[in-house]
């Protein structure tokens, strides 16, 4: 194909009656009458100016000004900085858009993480959650320019409150369930009793598992007497095993403290204890409760107090039953042996135990001064037992089974329990023996009774 050629040049346009030199010349502008330069502004045409030889410029060239090129002022349309085309007056300050804010440019996306957390900490269902992921979407917003930064915020202080309030929530409730369970029961007569109090198991059973007690007068029928409280240590919970067993060592070991007259405590009367479970010592139980109660659970106790000890006997019966159970306490340290000719050695050593209590429980009785009628029965009494420490000594040196049992039946009968019927009557203490098992020495003293667990 062929490009046609352009036009031709057409001529001057012809002069009329007077001819631009005929023309007076024409007075300059003045600075402050011109015009402002805008680079924008579309081209005018110069009537007097020579057709454009460009075929595709329909306004031909740009006229030159009669007085020259104006000067030219740097202008970049979109600078960098925050100048802006010069006006009239200079360039005109202002701040040009900048990313985000445009409103030629789209908004950053919002964080889906933002959202999950402030949802979450709202709810306050999982309050943990909505903190995790209100950290998350912090950190995701900081990398890649999001938005939802308030919102994440706001998602962790309300999950931080719930967790707050659901923390202290369930701790209150676990350390403040047993305390409080204990307190509202007792002002209903049915807690835990504490020493000196009587009671009935609600099952009439002193075995098994219990949850509370009915306080009752120990005056009437009772299925218990509390006798002793201990509190083991803190600490996760040591097993069944071990609570029983110190329960068992402490509640036989504070029998005599409560009960010092062992002889006034009914032979049908036996030791229980009501432990902590592995349930409520998380619920902070840590209290072993020492109970009398009847050797057959299923039945109750008679009408009256077992107590008898500072608070209910005379200076001068304390002083006896003290002094007592200096000699009960070596008797009941027997070797677990029944018959000497299996535990010789163990032998010898509990009736060195046993010789060293007589002569102390005969010094504290020739110390004290009694009263009246109870000297004479008394002194005697201290007789029998210094006669009594000789042959515990010699047992405690024999070379055989044969001669240790000769000086154990000698020193045995010299502390036969009858022989302290008549001091006792004279101090107004009890006078009926109790009845012993064949591990027991004889003494004055009650015997040892099996406990069991509630």
């Amino acid at each position: 194909m062929s490009i046609p050629p352009p036009p031709e040049p057409q001529g001057p346009p012809a002069q009329g009656p007077e001819s631009p030199q005929d023309q007076p010349p024409a007075q300059a502008p003045s600075p402050q009458a011109s015009t402002p330069y805008n680079p924008y502004a579309p081209p005018q045409q110069d009537p007097y100016a020579a057709p454009s030889q460009d075929p595709y410029t329909p306004y031909g060239t740009q006229p030159q000004p009669p007085y020259g090129t104006p000067p030219q002022i740097p202008y970049a349309p979109y600078p960098q900085g925050t100048q802006t085309p010069p006006g009239p007056y200079g360039p005109q300050p202002y701040q040009t858009w900048s990313q985000g804010y445009t409103p030629y440019n789209n908004p950053a996306p919002l964080n889906g993480m933002s959202v999950a957390a402030l949802v979450l900490g709202v709810l306050c269902c999982i309050p943990g959650v909505g903190f995790v992921l209100g950290l998350i979407s912090l950190n995701q917003i900081k990398k890649r320019g999001e938005r939802g930064r308030s919102m994440a915020a706001a998602g962790m202080v309300l999950s931080a409150l719930g967790l707050m309030v659901w923390v202290l929530g369930a701790t209150g409730a676990a350390t403040g369930f047993w305390d409080e369970v204990k307190d509202s029961a007792r002002n209903d007569s049915s807690a835990s009793p504490v020493k000196g109090e009587c009671f009935d198991a609600p099952s009439g059973s002193l075995e098994g598992m219990t949850y509370d007690f009915d306080v009752v007068s120990c005056d009437g029928e009772h299925d218990g007497e509390v006798f002793a409280v201990v509190r083991m240590g803190g600490g996760s919970y040591p097993g069944d095993k071990k609570v029983t067993a110190t329960a068992d060592d402490k509640c036989y070991a504070l029998q005599d403290a409560y009960a010092m007259d062992g002889w006034a405590v009914p032979d049908d009367v036996d030791i229980y204890y009501v432990t902590p479970t592995a349930q409520s010592w998380s619920l902070g139980d840590r209290e072993i409760t020492c109970v009398f109660g009847n050797t057959d659970e299923e039945a109750s106790l008679p009408g009256g107090s077992l107590r008898n000890d500072a608070t209910t006997l005379d200076s001068d019966q304390v002083a006896y039953l003290k002094a007592a159970h200096v000699l009960n306490s070596a008797l009941d340290s027997a070797p677990d042996a029944q018959y000497v000719e299996d535990d010789l050695p163990g032998h010898k050593a509990w009736a060195g135990r046993v010789s060293t209590a007589l002569t102390q429980q005969a010094d504290l009785l020739n110390s004290h001064q009694w009263p009246g009628g109870s000297a004479k029965p008394v002194a005697a009494l201290v007789k029998d037992l210094r006669a009594a420490q000789k042959e515990w000594a010699k047992a405690a040196k024999a070379s055989d089974a044969d001669e240790f049992y000769a000086h154990y039946d000698k020193g045995a009968a010299l502390i036969d329990p009858q022989k302290s019927v008549t001091a006792r009557e004279a101090l107004g203490l009890a006078t009926t023996p109790p009845s012993y098992d064949q591990n027991d020495g004889g003494g004055d003293g009650g015997g040892d009774a099996g406990g069991m667990e509630v």
